[in-house]
């Protein structure tokens, strides 16, 4: 059985290394696709009109949570351009909402996100009369806000 050399041995395991890391970010530039302005825009701007949101707030909402990044998840496992919960998702499709089968991957097509979140936000203005108090509630959950409005140390 033929040896191999320690130096070609550990050179080999360098060029394997360096390309493995190579195709990896490769593959994680492909994932990563921002939404081009001008699409986001038209979407945005689409149910801005349905709902009757400001469209630079949904514009805000969608460069704050996800950077345009369709494909964007946090720590919290929210999904998407707008950053929507799956559990938030599942009440917003349900009957006492917008009443649509849809599945929590659907969050991550733009106009599915856009169109969601905007409902929500409107939702969430109509709850709490103000965008200040619906856009915290937006990121910090509707209950946790609820609960604070009620404190009166806030």
């Amino acid at each position: 059985m033929h040896r191999i050399k320690r130096p070609v041995m550990i050179a080999l395991i360098l060029v394997v290394a360096v390309s493995v890391t190579l195709v990896f970010n490769l593959i994680s530039e492909c994932a990563h696709r921002e939404i081009p302005l001008d699409e986001c825009r038209e979407i945005a701007e689409k149910y801005a009109s349905e709902y009757n949101v400001p469209v630079y707030i949904i514009l805000a909402v969608i460069e704050v949570e996800s950077d345009f990044d369709p494909a964007a998840t946090s720590n919290a496992g929210a999904c998407g351009l707008m950053q929507m919960t799956p559990k938030t998702f599942a009440w917003l499709t349900s009957s006492e909402h917008l009443g649509e089968n849809l599945t929590s991957l659907e969050l991550f097509d733009p106009e599915v996100s856009i169109r969601y979140g905007t409902y929500y936000l409107k939702y969430l203005f109509t709850r709490f009369r103000n965008w200040d108090t619906a856009l915290a509630a937006y990121n910090a959950g509707e209950g946790n806000v609820a609960e604070w409005l009620e404190d009166d140390e806030y």
